[in-house]
């Protein structure tokens, strides 16, 4: 059953082979910072912010959209890496990795700004654009 109760199951209505963009998106300010760089990629077009959350729960639509995408870029804020670990666990071994305490952004005392959005942003269109 789809969400609205009707019989026929949840799918992805998507185009051809996107650029997806996963983001740890935490409580802490890195998190934070990873979640705006992800929005502000998608928002410009280099790729499209996608679920992660869809991905632990093994939605079957998220899943597969992804199976299909041309790229996926996972950003992580801090060393516990837990878009890659989700990524990772639901059998997603190619993908483009930013951890943004390896840029210097330390959890706990990251001032979120335009400037080190900026930074992280840079960082994946570059690595978008080499897949």
């Amino acid at each position: 059953m789809d969400s609205q109760g009707m019989g026929s199951p949840v799918s992805c209505q998507c185009g051809s082979a996107p650029k997806l963009v996963f983001a740890c998106s935490g409580a802490a300010d890195v998190g934070k910072l990873a979640d705006l760089a992800a929005r502000e990629l998608s928002a410009e077009g280099v790729g499209r912010m996608f679920c992660l959350a869809g991905i632990g729960g093994r939605v079957s639509g998220i899943v597969e959209t992804t199976r299909s995408a041309q790229a996926i870029l996972a950003i992580d804020g801090c060393p516990l890496d837990c878009a890659k670990k989700t990524l990772e666990n639901a059998g997603f071994q190619q993908f483009a990795y930013i951890r943004l305490s390896d840029l210097g952004f330390e959890k706990g005392k990251t001032t979120v700004s335009q400037q080190a959005v900026s930074t992280v942003v840079a960082q994946g269109k570059a690595l978008l654009a080499a897949e």
